[in-house]
């Protein structure tokens, strides 16, 4: 049976996606879902240290959202919304704007809320909102966003009411939209299933003998972007940058050689693996960029059991997650979508801000 992206789509009460994370992050719901026969369990998220096997290998991604979301002014007083994708020559950037269907190439727009002043000059329009773009004066990406930058929250998450000024978002978003292990800057979206692990999690799990390996993945426009092509096969990622250390490569390979499962939190995690084992599953230290597509019917070589979230429709995470759910089949999709209606049923919170789903 060949897949396409029509099947990966499902009806979600708009209520059901989280807008706010919940009080404290390990008060999330935790779904169980066995893929051997589609059961599933309910808890939440602090159980997690009880849940699993105690010689069991965690993998996170340990990178850092960096403040992503911009604001421009045109000459004529237009205003467009900008998101930073990645650096190349210093001062050069790789950038979505939204609003720019009248600017042209050549002009200056004024970055809002910087000081000092600073001038994005448009380069060149790559098309579907992206563009290459100078900043002027030329300064590091770091300074400028650190000053003039916003949490890039995803576009359904709202904010009834405040004005869509720099600052308005910040605050609680800020300190919640970023996993606590965080350390590496360079992601424009989080890898939100890291965002319900808490320091007393994390010292739970490791006093039970549970380890814990750090890869990075600079999330960016490849996990997020529209799949826009039926035919999965013709989908092409955005390239993201990921690394796999030589700490972390040995920590899997070791538990790999002594039947310990290894974990992967998050899409994120699983792709630096599966970039870093390809076909034959050895696992040995990776850095680069990584444009891998799992959808079904993907092999897994390098994971075991992985840590999540609830997807959008028709997107690569629905695609990756059901490919996990029955490697090498198809039948992963009717168990994710069974699932997912479960946890719409139950009235569990979707999306970054959402709810978590463990699948063994």
């Amino acid at each position: 049976m060949t897949l396409r992206l029509g099947d990966f789509d499902y009806l979600l009460d708009p209520q059901r996606i989280a807008q706010r994370p919940v009080g404290r992050r390990d008060e999330s719901r935790l779904m169980v879902l066995q893929r051997r026969d589609g059961t599933r369990d309910h808890h939440v998220f602090r159980d997690l240290p009880g849940l699993l096997r105690s010689d069991d290998l965690l993998v996170v991604n340990d990178t850092r959202v960096i403040p992503a979301r911009f604001s421009c002014r045109r000459a004529t007083g237009g205003k467009v919304e900008g998101l930073f994708l990645r650096e190349g020559e210093p001062g050069q950037w790789d950038v979505l704007l939204r609003n720019a269907g009248r600017c042209r190439e050549g002009e200056l727009l004024a970055l809002v809320e910087s000081e000092p002043a600073v001038a994005i000059e448009l380069l060149v329009r790559h098309g579907q909102g992206a563009w290459g773009v100078a900043v002027r004066p030329a300064r590091p990406a770091a300074d400028v966003l650190a000053r003039a930058g916003r949490t890039p929250l995803p576009p359904y998450i709202h904010r009834p009411g405040l004005p869509d000024e720099p600052g308005d978002v910040e605050g609680e978003d800020r300190r919640r939209y970023q996993t606590v292990y965080a350390a590496r800057d360079g992601a424009v979206a989080a890898p939100t299933a890291g965002l319900h692990f808490t320091p007393r999690v994390l010292d739970e799990l490791a006093d039970r003998g549970i380890r814990t390996a750090h890869v990075t993945l600079h999330v960016g426009l490849g996990t997020f972007a529209p799949v826009k092509v039926e035919d999965l096969s013709e989908h092409v990622m955005h390239r993201e940058w990921y690394e796999l250390s030589a700490a972390a490569a040995s920590a899997v390979r070791a538990a790999r050689a002594d039947g310990r499962r290894v974990i992967a939190v998050g899409t994120t995690s699983v792709r630096v693996l599966e970039s870093a084992a390809g076909a034959t599953g050895e696992i040995e230290p990776a850095s680069g960029w990584t444009d891998l597509f799992l959808y079904p019917p993907a092999e897994f070589h390098a994971v075991d059991a992985m840590i999540t979230n609830f997807h959008l429709p028709r997107s690569t995470l629905l695609m990756l997650v059901a490919a996990f759910c029955s490697p090498g089949e198809t039948a992963g999709l009717a168990m994710i979508l069974d699932a997912y209606a479960e946890a719409a049923r139950r009235e569990y919170r979707f999306y970054s801000y959402g709810d978590a789903m463990l699948i063994e």
